[in-house]
């Protein structure tokens, strides 16, 4: 079987490491020329919650792709999916699968490209950062390293199987009958606090211990929750014992409650810094379409209002057309919040 992970930032770096160490075959694909020397010349190294140094990896950039790949773990950014997709296309043969972890909904826009046959989708539970070519910092407790995985229409098959044991090699790895409820679960979770840590330029930490920044996480959240509820969604728990319904609310007590779910939920995650945030520090065009944005997105088809979700849209937007700064805790004044 030959596998590899497309996208080699700070997750795919990870991942990686860990296979490698683990006893796993993994080649890893990335436009990055400096980041790929660095990985064959030093190995992959990991900092932060999680010490590995010098794991020996093999890594090449897409133009050096070689054959077919059985198995493709797709963690490059959605933005650059149609480069990504093209370049991989020629290495995909009838029973190839490509598993894309990204953000978002992505299997539809993946599966346009290379066949929907081909596509399976997860989330992953944990967070990092890209600290230069072959290091990445694990910002996330160790035990939050968790991954759900499923097929579009539900059936648990033998190729998920497989890509389970492989990603077992780096954490928690289950598979699930409901991709959809765990996707827009995984929506949830990225558009309340990265959406907010990309539009106040802030980490989790700094929203968590701010009221108003965690009343607007608390507001996301119920703004989703109408959607997914309104789509008959039926939402995955991404942790055990935690449901995303707890973020909808009617009334004050109700908010509160939404807010201390944020703070407890959230509380292993604290000094992350969303990758989107990252993005913007140095100029790179972020997923705010694909995390957030998707929710405004489907706000104005089904009529539900997403005011909240559209000024985090607003905001980033405003920055990556350069009319402002990047965003920091003062940006919460272009917040309007109404009272239930």
């Amino acid at each position: 079987m030959k596998a590899a992970i497309m996208g080699v930032g700070s997750l795919g770096t990870i991942i990686g490491a860990l296979i490698a160490k683990n006893g796993g075959d993994c080649i890893l694909i990335d436009a990055n020329k400096a980041h790929v020397a660095a990985l064959n010349e030093k190995g992959a190294t990991v900092t932060g919650k999680m010490q590995l140094n010098n794991i020996p990896v093999k890594a090449i950039t897409p133009d050096q792709m070689e054959g077919i790949y059985d198995i493709v773990i797709l963690l490059a950014k959605q933005t650059y999916n149609d480069i990504a997709l093209k370049q991989l296309l020629p290495h995909l043969g009838p029973s190839s699968v490509v598993c894309t972890l990204q953000n978002g909904i992505p299997e539809e826009s993946v599966g346009a490209i290379i066949g929907t046959e081909r596509v399976v989708g997860g989330v992953v539970g944990w967070g990092a950062s890209f600290r230069g070519p072959g290091v990445s910092e694990l910002t996330s407790d160790v035990s939050a390293m968790r991954y759900e995985l499923g097929e579009v229409d539900g059936k648990i098959t033998e190729r998920l199987k497989k890509i389970q044991e492989l990603l077992a090699l780096t954490g928690t790895c289950v598979m699930v009958n409901n991709l959809m409820g765990l996707r827009w679960a995984k929506v949830i979770q990225n558009a309340t606090l990265s959406g907010m840590s990309a539009a106040l330029g802030a980490t989790y930490a700094q929203i968590l211990d701010d009221e108003k920044a965690t009343t607007c996480a608390a507001y996301v959240g119920d703004e989703i929750v109408k959607i997914v509820r309104k789509r008959e969604i039926v939402l995955e728990d991404l942790v055990p014992g935690w449901s995303y319904y707890d973020l909808a609310f009617n009334n004050k007590k109700e908010l509160e409650e939404a807010k201390i779910w944020l703070r407890e939920y959230f509380k292993p995650h604290r000094p992350l810094k969303a990758s989107m945030l990252q993005d913007m520090e140095k100029n790179i065009k972020c997923e705010i379409d694909y995390i957030v944005g998707i929710c405004s997105d489907w706000g104005k088809k089904l009529g539900i209002a997403t005011p909240t979700c559209d000024t985090i849209v607003a905001i980033v937007k405003d920055f990556e057309s350069k009319k402002i700064p990047l965003p920091t805790m003062k940006c919460l004044d272009r917040f309007t919040l109404i009272e239930k």
